[in-house]
């Protein structure tokens, strides 16, 4: 008979406690589960110790991208599966993980769906569903550097679906939600300004109609109801953020203010 491969589940987390009980009640099927903590000051450590978790800490902060492969470093399985701290493992992503689990290694990677929660709806349309992400793969796969948006770099590496979804909650509660947004378009604007990219006014205006008619048309945004309308409003709102943001770090740096 086989030997089935061992699974690493790993986080990065930070004032995860109202979260995390039910993220890991939802993988503690797994043979370790990695937690790396950013300064928590909420109790984060103690409850993943209780469920399981090995917990490392990082303090400084050098975007998703760098945290995700930390924590994966101190993985000690060959397989990992990264998931966050508002997202749950459903019984039926358990079944497709274990079946993968059971066949030979390779260098295979995998993708989940993923519902998002959007003010108490698990949104069908948007863009929001089914949001594939590659999160179950060999060690040997890294992360980039990204310091929001990050993904796995997985070069030529064939790509599987799994059955299952994966619980997503998004959006819980709406500020929170905002300014997590605003964080993730001033890191996205930093990060292009050091590439040397560039945006203008018009192009600040074309990107947010264009976030919000993708949103509500080309991905079917009004099929989810009144969360599909304000999601649109949402996307645009991201979006003119983010470029609104990389035109004022070009003005300041042309000023002479950077």
């Amino acid at each position: 008979m086989p030997t089935r491969q061992p699974l690493s589940v790993v986080l990065i987390a930070k004032d995860a406690a109202e979260l995390l009980p039910e993220c890991l009640t939802s993988v503690s099927w797994a043979d370790e589960i990695i937690l790396l903590d950013s300064g928590s000051s909420d109790g984060t450590k103690e409850i993943a110790e209780r469920h399981g978790a090995r917990v490392f800490h990082s303090t400084e902060w050098h975007g998703y991208g760098k945290q995700r492969q930390l924590a994966q470093s101190y993985a000690s399985h060959a397989m990992i599966l990264m998931i966050d701290t508002d997202e749950r493992v459903t019984p039926e992503l358990r079944r497709s993980i274990e079946r993968v689990l059971e066949q030979p290694a390779s260098e295979t990677v995998y993708s989940i769906a993923r519902r998002n929660l959007f003010l108490g709806r698990f949104m069908r349309h948007s863009g929001w569903y089914p949001d594939r992400v590659t999160r179950l793969y060999p060690r040997s796969y890294r992360y980039n550097d990204n310091q929001v948006h990050e993904s796995l770099d997985t070069a030529q590496a064939q790509v599987r679906p799994l059955q299952g979804d994966l619980l997503h909650l998004t959006c819980r509660d709406f500020s929170a939600f905002q300014w997590k947004q605003f964080a993730y378009a001033e890191a996205w604007a930093k990060q292009r300004h050091q590439q040397g990219k560039r945006c203008g006014i018009v192009a600040i205006f074309g990107h947010t109609a264009g976030a919000f008619l993708k949103t509500l048309v080309l991905r079917a945004g009004f099929l989810d109801g009144k969360q599909g309308w304000l999601l649109a409003v949402v996307n645009a709102q991201y979006t003119f953020n983010k470029y609104t943001a990389l035109w004022a770090l070009n003005h300041a740096s042309r000023n002479g203010r950077l």
